[in-house]
C-alpha cells in the first residue's frame, strides 16, 4: 500500500481521534455529562442501593446525616437519601416523558410550518406567540388545577405546554433546510413533502433537538419540584424533590438537611443538564462550521 493510500486510510481515524479529544476538553461536556450519568445511575439503581422511601420507623425520627442512615431520617423516621433518590427517579421520569411529548409537538408544527409555510406557518407562529405571551408557571398552575393533581396531569401538561419555544427554533431551521441543494434536488425529483421532511430535512434538525431536550430536561425538573412544592405535582406518598423541600420547611432549624438535601439534589440534576446543553450547542456548532469550511 502506498503512502498516500495508508494516508488516506487513517484520516478517519485523526478525525475520530481529534473530536474525541475536543468533546473531552470541553469542561462544561465533561462536568455536564458526569452530573447527568450519576443521577441516572443513582435514580435506576436506587431500589438496590438504598432503603424502602416509605418504611417509617417513629423511633429513628429526624437523625442527622451519618452512620446507618447516611443523609439522616425525616420526621417519621424514614431514609432521607432513598427518598431524595426516588425523587430523582420521579423527577427523571417526569422530565423525560414531558420533553419526548414537547419535541414531539413542536418538531411536527415547526417542520409543517417552516417548511410549508403559507398560512398555516402563520397560524402556527400565532399560537406559539400566545402560548409563550401567558406565564409558564401560572399555565401549569391552572392546567394542574383543572384537571387534578397527578403525574400523567403533569407530564401532559408540561409537554403540551413546552411544544411553542420548540416549534419557533425548528422553524427557523427548516427555513434554512429547505433552501439546500440536496433539498432542492429531493423535491426535483419528485420526492413527496412527507419523504422530503422525513429524510432530508428532519436528520439535519437532530443537533438542535439534542440541545432542546437537554436544555428542556433542566426546565422540566424545575417545573416537577415547583408544582409539587405547592401540592399540585407528586402527592403521598410518592417522595419528589419539590414534596421533600416543603415538608423540610418546619424543621428549618432543628433539621436542616431535610430541606438542604433535596435542595441541592434539585439544583446539581438542572445544573448538569444545563451544563450539557449548553456543551452540545457549542460542539455541535463547532463540528457543523468545521464540516462547511471547504
Amino acid at each position: 500500500m502506498s503512502v498516500s493510500a495508508t494516508g488516506a486510510a487513517l484520516a478517519p481515524v485523526a478525525r475520530r481521534g481529534r473530536g474525541l479529544r475536543r468533546w473531552l476538553g470541553h469542561g462544561g461536556f465533561v462536568l455536564g455529562a458526569l452530573l447527568v450519568l450519576a443521577f441516572v445511575g443513582l435514580a435506576l439503581l436506587g431500589p438496590a442501593l438504598g432503603a424502602d422511601p416509605l418504611a417509617a420507623d417513629p423511633a429513628a425520627a429526624l437523625r442527622p446525616p451519618g452512620g446507618e442512615h447516611l443523609l439522616g431520617t425525616d420526621a417519621v423516621g424514614r431514609d432521607l437519601a432513598a427518598r431524595v433518590l426516588a425523587g430523582a427517579r420521579l423527577s427523571l421520569l417526569v422530565g423525560l416523558l414531558s420533553r419526548l411529548v414537547a419535541l414531539l409537538l413542536g418538531a411536527a408544527a415547526g417542520l409543517l410550518a417552516g417548511y410549508l409555510g403559507g398560512w398555516l406557518d402563520g397560524v402556527v407562529m400565532r399560537l406559539a406567540d400566545m402560548t409563550l405571551a401567558f406565564p409558564a408557571l401560572l399555565l401549569l398552575i391552572a392546567v394542574v388545577a383543572a384537571f387534578g393533581p397527578s403525574l400523567l396531569t403533569l407530564f401532559l401538561a408540561l409537554g403540551v405546554l413546552g411544544w411553542a419555544p420548540v416549534a419557533r427554533v425548528l422553524r427557523s431551521q427548516v427555513l434554512s433546510l429547505r433552501r439546500l441543494d440536496y433539498v432542492e434536488a429531493a423535491r426535483a425529483l419528485g420526492c413527496s413533502r412527507r419523504r422530503i421532511l422525513l429524510v432530508h430535512v428532519l436528520p439535519g434538525c437532530r443537533s438542535t433537538l439534542l440541545v432542546l431536550f437537554s436544555m428542556g430536561m433542566a426546565s422540566a425538573i424545575i417545573a416537577e419540584g415547583s408544582l409539587s412544592f405547592l401540592g399540585l405535582g407528586a402527592q403521598p406518598p410518592q417522595p419528589s424533590w419539590g414534596t421533600l423541600i416543603r415538608d423540610g420547611f418546619g424543621y428549618l432549624r432543628t433539621a436542616p438537611w431535610l430541606t438542604l438535601v433535596p435542595g441541592l439534589a434539585m439544583a446539581l440534576a438542572v445544573l448538569g443538564f444545563n451544563l450539557l446543553g449548553d456543551a452540545l450547542r457549542d460542539l455541535l456548532d463547532e463540528r457543523a462550521a468545521t464540516e462547511a469550511r471547504p
